[in-house]
């Protein structure tokens, strides 16, 4: 069996004063191997908790989760995260710090040489692989995370928030990099963001979060990641289906929000 299943999976997080936050409540997924997920939903509605979960970094209170046929229990190079900072070693030069990982898994030098040499290619980033990363510009350090991410073949790749700290021209050219590295490599990809365009652009499936306590509302399955492979991505946008979905999204998202306002007025 190969593809991410999640069953039932709930998260609390228990406070010191004897309360607790129910972060996310019977979410339950089936992803098949090689699917492109987009996540959207109000502040507070669990997303990151949810990525965090499947990466490893935090373990659900009840539920289980699934990966090719064998249960999650913790991080693992199976699993790679792209976080909206790069996260990268700043000290090391763009070719060490995508060559970080197969370094420590012990690959030989010449055949870690070759796939860095390929990824940074994949990436547009060859002519600058002996920079150090505070030489870069946001978008080619999010370039950098990426292909450090690839480097590691996970099976799947976590994306949290990537693109949101770019400025728009570069987050577009930055999902188009997502769309070829999506259908090249045929990874499982799921990408949390707060933008709804981007959810609609990027995510062969989009599931659309409740707040507090997280669930999924809404699941949505889009023609537009697969026009968006290697097309103007603006064009894209012009599909007749696209606008009306954009405005129904906006309008559930909006809602929601109304309701956390609402709650939060009712409990002061």
């Amino acid at each position: 069996m190969t593809g991410l299943v999640l069953t039932d999976v709930s998260m609390r997080f228990d406070l010191p004063n004897g309360t607790f936050v129910q972060a996310l409540e019977n979410v339950s997924l089936d992803m098949k191997a090689g699917e492109l997920l987009s996540v959207l939903g109000p502040s507070g509605c669990g997303k990151t908790t949810l990525l965090n979960i499947v990466a490893g970094f935090l373990a659900q209170t009840s539920g289980k989760i699934e990966l090719n046929g064998h249960e999650i229990h913790g991080p693992d190079a199976e699993r790679g995260m792209v976080f909206q900072k790069g996260a990268l070693f700043e000290w090391m030069s763009v070719r060490e710090n995508v060559g970080f990982g197969p370094s420590m898994k012990g690959m030989p030098r010449g055949e870690k040489t070759e796939k860095v040499d390929h990824l940074l290619d994949i990436v547009g980033l060859q002519d600058f692989k002996e920079k150090a990363v505070y030489e870069l510009s946001g978008g080619m350090q999010q370039r950098v995370a990426l292909a450090r991410c690839l480097a590691n073949e996970p099976d799947v790749i976590l994306m949290d928030e990537p693109l949101g700290a770019l400025d728009a021209l570069t987050r577009e050219k930055m999902q188009s990099l997502v769309l070829k590295l999506w259908k090249e490599t045929g990874k499982t990809i799921i990408l949390i963001t707060h933008s709804v365009e981007e959810a609609l652009l990027l995510g062969e499936r989009l599931i659309v979060m409740a707040p507090r306590p997280g669930r999924i509302h809404k699941e949505y399955r889009l023609p537009f990641a697969e026009l968006g492979v290697g097309a103007d991505l603006r064009e894209v946008k012009k599909h007749a289906e696209f606008g009306p979905r954009r405005e129904e999204i906006l309008a559930m998202i909006w809602d929601m929000e109304e309701e956390i306002m609402g709650r939060t007025e009712n409990a002061s």
